[in-house]
């Protein structure tokens, strides 16, 4: 409803959401009693150990084109996900029925697959058992606006002037699509070490891209948006109201109307936070992660402790980054391991890998909090949480004067890799010329490529402005999990060379 020109909250629907997602005590109480009705069967089957997860989640999606609605989804993602382990050997089931004679027939299920492996698997994955047992309750952030409170209509209003912002009135725009998304919910989790834990995952994300005419018959892209663990505060911050999303949209379009086409080549180069977020994540996370390393599917296998960077480079992996950032709030991965923070490079040498409890073990490192499944149809695996380049001590300014000349590419829209070979190729979503330490014009259609030990190589320093972001849209995938939520990070980098062009 509206009261003096401001929206406000519906009662009646927040009963609605509430009755969907939010739970008594005592309903709380009941799921877990579920979850541990699933580890006493799975002891009198003689399984060695189990893990019981269940999600209740919802998924709100709204999409508008061209000034008109063209969705306005709403879905709920609730089961129960049961691994058991049987002489070192997993096996994973599932069910969308939260009643206990689901869960019983999904412990079975699991139990049998694991039967069933355990004399043919060639690799056996044991792990220590905790030595303290973790019980805590609805661990939840502390928002302002959490988007259950707000009705509908609320949130088409932001769709709505995020669009209106980006067009303006002008004829050369011939396409605009705005996109806002919410995650929220709860999570339970036990196990045989005797962990019982319950979250609360959030996540709002408001994006707009404008499609528009160029020299000649070209077409140019606009991009923007803003994401992550917040309420729907954020988007009454000066940078990210929907009226400043929308603005800059429209500005970068019109930018890119009369931009050159980058030159094609190796030249020095400044690339800005999201591009630099995206490399940590895809050109260098996934290489990270020890599954890959077991299998023989990573370039940085058998590369612990050596130099793989400049001594600018650390990267870090995080669950639950500063308040300041737009991270993804992870607190405990799907294994019940509570995140670390994980130096990955430091100073440019390789430190460590991203961990499930069981390839922790097989390194001798510690559990970092990264076994994570998209949902409770899943067995979690090694995936990433938050994964950044550390920062430096430069200002913008004196990035691009010492760069001196060559490119400066910003954001992303997509691209390739390859962690066995440590190759990339990603698009930048627009760019600039350096000449003499200052902007010259703008450039588009750059294509930033090469592989990832020398691009580490590479990196000269860092900005101090160091970004965090995550959202609904996008999301990292692997193993046939996607999207997972995620966060990208990075300051601005300084590159002595990149390979620019190309396909």
């Amino acid at each position: 409803m509206i009261t003096n020109g401001h929206w406000l909250p519906s009662q009646t629907n927040n009963m609605t959401i509430n009755y969907q997602i939010q739970f008594t005590r005592k309903m709380v109480r009941n799921l877990f009693d579920i979850l541990r009705y699933g580890l006493d069967v799975s002891e009198k089957l003689g399984a060695d150990y189990i893990e019981a997860r269940l999600d209740d989640l919802q998924l709100r999606t709204l999409v508008k084109e061209n000034q008109k609605i063209k969705e306005t989804n709403l879905n709920r993602r609730r089961g129960i996900g049961i691994v058991a382990y049987f002489k070192g050997v997993p096996g994973y089931s599932y069910t969308a029925n939260v009643d206990r004679n689901a869960v019983k027939a999904c412990v079975e299920n699991a139990l049998g697959i694991a039967k069933a492996s355990a004399d043919i698997a060639s690799i056996k994955l044991d792990f220590n058992r905790r030595e303290k047992s973790t019980k805590i309750h609805n661990l939840k952030l502390t928002v302002n606006k959490h988007p259950k409170d707000f009705e509908l209509d609320y949130k088409l209003d932001i769709l709505d002037r995020v669009e209106q912002a980006s067009l303006k009135d002008v004829d050369w725009i011939k396409s605009t699509r705005a996109r806002y998304g919410e995650f929220y919910g709860n999570k339970y989790f036990m196990n045989t070490d005797g962990d019982e834990i319950s979250w609360e995952p959030l996540v709002v994300d408001l994006r707009i891209s404008v499609t528009a005419t160029g020299t000649g018959d070209t077409l140019v892209r606009g991009v923007n948006g803003k994401g992550g663990s917040k309420g729907l505060e954020l988007f009454e911050k000066k940078d990210s109201t929907p009226e400043f999303l929308g603005e800059k949209v429209h500005e970068w379009a019109d930018e890119q109307r009369e931009a050159k086409a980058s030159p094609a080549g190796n030249f020095r180069a400044l690339i800005d936070n999201r591009l630099g977020g995206v490399l940590a994540h895809e050109s260098f996370g996934h290489c990270t992660e020890a599954d890959f390393i077991i299998t023989n599917s990573s370039a940085l296998k058998g590369r612990l402790n050596e130099q793989i960077g400049t001594e600018m480079v650390n990267i870090y992996d995080v669950g639950t980054p500063s308040k300041k950032y737009n991270g993804f709030w992870l607190p405990y991965d799907d294994e019940g391991t509570k995140t670390a923070k994980t130096q990955l490079v430091k100073n440019g040498i390789l430190t460590g890998y991203l961990h499930n409890r069981a390839s922790s073990k097989m390194f001798k490192q510690k559990p970092s909090g990264n076994a994570r499944a998209i949902n409770y149809r899943f067995n979690p695996i090694p995936r990433m949480k938050n994964t950044y380049f550390g920062s430096g001590d430069l200002t913008e300014e004196e990035a691009i004067e010492q760069l001196k000349e060559g490119i400066y590419a910003l954001q992303t829209s997509g691209g390739q890799v390859d962690p066995s070979q440590g190759t990339f190729l990603f698009k930048a979503v627009k760019g600039y010329w350096i000449e003499n330490g200052e902007i010259k014009y703008p450039i588009k259609d750059v294509t930033i490529k090469g592989d990832l030990l020398s691009f580490l190589k590479s990196v000269e320093n860092a900005t101090k402005d160091l970004e965090i972001s995550s959202g609904y849209f996008g999301g990292c995938g692997k193993g046939g999990q996607f999207p997972l939520p995620t966060g990208v990070g990075a300051p601005k980098l300084l590159l002595s060379e990149a390979t620019f062009g190309g396909e």
